[in-house]
């Protein structure tokens, strides 16, 4: 069978890792891919927006079934696209994914559904929203109602802040059109957690649990990035936790989905904060976390190909999913200045072969420039490792990261901290 994932980063490369491993799956091609990609699949370059592009080469090369992986491409309706010319898909269609693309629609969907979220005001008139904030309880959060990369949250200390915040999104459009409109809402308090789950529209079957560390700096300082590291389980979630999310949020909103006619199929992403007065909804996301698809997959012992082909057919009841007992960390090496200036180029060396054998390499921001590979991202690898206990996981993480360095490469030294501190 021949299958094609869409997207570039280290989700996409986890997955086609993961995809590798079923027999019946002779060829993979990766739209664009990356450097390290290029190990494990055939890499295209046909951009992840480039719905027309991608539609011709699946068509033009007997894709069997294709994976849309990013948020931008599944905003714009390449599964739409695709499954109009007879190719299965694993990802949601446009008005599903529109929970992500919006955020002023998954707020309003939570309200309606009574899902417990942050209470929230809708802008699109930034004078009104800048009023709003000069009497709002602090702190106090303003999100681009658009993609933007996992970047367009601000959590605000000070009204000052805030009203910077607003302008920043509304009147500079740093966001670009992302920010025309936004969403302010209460500042939660609590442990967040992330929640992947497989969901054919009626069935939704959660994934392990892992937490994001999103903060570019040690402490969570410093600016809000992509994500700097993961580890899985997360420690916070716990079975009381994960019975009440069931309950209260995770079929709920599948339910309100479909209520909608908005069916989702595909891989949902809730974003958790565990509050004193329980959990509540801080995000959806219309696909897989990155980086917590790099702790989450290697701990997945079902077959994803096979789990992905039930859940385009609406059979995700009838297949198994399963996962490790172990626990996972990924540490994220990033390139000098990241989230904001970087220079790319940077060549990568290996300095120790044994170190980095211990951790599956994710490439995320890589290329290859005349036989070497350099840098092409602010996020550049994951290195991932598995052990029996999350201690042992983080600190192979670490030892690992001692086997590979490029001009400028930084990491945070504190990725799973939090969490040993509660175990």
């Amino acid at each position: 069978m021949k299958i094609m994932v869409v997207g570039g980063g280290g989700r996409e490369h986890a997955i086609i890792r993961k995809l590798k491993e079923n027999p019946s799956i002779e060829k993979i091609y990766a739209l664009p891919g990356n450097g390290g990609i290029a190990q494990d699949a055939e890499c295209v370059a046909i951009g992840a927006k480039d719905i027309d592009g991608i539609v011709d080469f699946a068509m033009k090369n007997g894709i069997e079934f294709a994976v849309v992986a990013p948020d931008d491409p599944l905003a714009l309706g390449a599964v739409d696209r695709l499954e109009e010319k007879g190719i299965p898909c694993f990802g949601p269609r446009q008005n599903a994914a529109l929970i992500e693309s919006s955020k002023a629609f998954a707020k309003d969907l939570m309200k309606k559904y009574s899902i417990p979220t942050a209470a929230y005001e809708t802008f699109d008139d930034m004078d009104k929203a800048l009023a709003y904030v000069k009497t709002a309880p602090l702190p106090i959060v303003v999100k681009a109602d658009g993609l933007a990369l996992g970047k367009g949250v601000l959590i605000c200390q000070t009204r000052e802040e805030a009203e910077e915040a607003v302008r920043s999104m509304m009147e500079s459009r740093v966001f670009g059109d992302s920010g025309a409109r936004v969403v302010i809402e209460e500042f939660l308090e609590g442990p967040e957690v992330s929640v992947l789950s497989f969901t054919d529209g009626e069935t939704i079957v959660p994934m392990i649990s892992s937490m994001d560390h999103k903060r570019a700096l040690d402490g969570d300082q410093g600016l809000n990035t992509g994500g700097m590291g993961t580890i899985a389980p997360n420690p916070f979630y716990t079975e009381g936790v994960a019975k009440r999310c069931m309950e209260e949020i995770f079929l709920p909103t599948i339910r309100a989905m479909k209520a909608e006619g908005r069916p989702f199929k595909g891989c949902l992403y809730f974003g958790l904060m565990v509050t004193k007065d329980g959990p509540k909804v801080i995000e959806y996301n219309c696909r897989f976390g990155d980086p917590e698809t790099q702790v989450v997959l290697p701990l997945l012992k079902s077959d994803l190909f096979t789990i992905m082909r039930a859940v385009s057919q609406g059979r995700l009841s009838e297949v198994p999913v399963e996962f490790s007992d172990e626990a996972a960390c990924c540490l994220i090496i990033a390139s000098g200045g990241y989230p904001a200036h970087y220079e790319k180029g940077k060549e990568i060396v290996v300095t120790d072969t044994a170190k980095l054998s211990q951790a599956q390499v994710f490439h995320a921001g890589t290329a290859l420039k005349d036989g070497k590979l350099v840098t092409s991202g602010g996020r550049v690898l994951g290195l991932t490792c598995t052990a029996p206990t999350l201690a042992e996981a983080v600190a192979k993480a670490y030892d690992a990261a001692k086997g590979i360095t490029f001009e400028g490469a930084y990491h945070r030294g504190d990725i799973g901290a939090r969490a040993l501190k509660k175990n």
